[in-house]
Formats: structure tokens, C-alpha cells, sequence
């Protein structure tokens, strides 16, 4: 095996770990979303969610798509606003 053909297998196997990463990702935040509209919080801007779906699907990126970096960044932004739109829970006081 040369050293052309090692490094093609290495960047094929990035590759796929970064997509099973976008993908992964990309569940946790249809069930964020999900989770807070069953329990009757609002799950933030429509938008957030949607862009951040539809710039994965998309294939314009602002890296190549082999490199799933950019797509893994926009998924975890959206997954953060969803979160930090549902409302806090107040804290119990601490008794000395």
C-alpha cells in the first residue's frame, strides 16, 4: 500500500466521522426542538432552526462538504439558541 492510497483511507475515514458527527447533531437538535414545543415552551426563532438545517442539507458551504466543520458549528449554534430560549427554572434558596 503507498502512501497515496493510506492517506486517501485516512481522509475517507475523517470524512464519515465527521459526517456521523453533523448527523448526530442534527437529531439532537430536532429532539431539542421537539422537547420544548411537547412541553409548551418556546423553542426560539423559527429561523434559527431551519437555517441550520437547511445549510447542512445545502450543498454550498463555506467549506467543501467533505468537511462537515462549518455544518457541525452552525448545528451546535442552533442547538445553543434553542436551549438558551426556554425559560430558567428558579432557583430554590439555600437555607444556611
Amino acid at each position: 500500500m503507498d502512501t497515496t492510497t493510506l492517506l486517501l483511507i485516512i481522509a475517507a475515514i475523517v470524512a464519515a466521522g465527521l459526517a456521523a458527527g453533523a448527523v448526530a447533531l442534527l437529531v439532537r437538535l430536532v429532539r431539542t426542538r421537539r422537547t420544548l414545543l411537547r412541553a409548551g415552551l418556546p423553542a426560539g426563532p423559527r429561523w434559527v432552526f431551519w437555517g441550520a438545517v437547511a445549510y447542512l442539507l445545502l450543498p454550498t458551504d463555506l467549506l467543501p462538504d467533505p468537511i462537515y466543520l462549518d455544518d457541525i458549528g452552525v448545528l451546535l449554534l442552533a442547538l445553543r439558541s434553542l436551549r438558551a430560549a426556554r425559560p430558567q427554572t428558579p432557583e430554590t434558596p439555600r437555607l444556611p
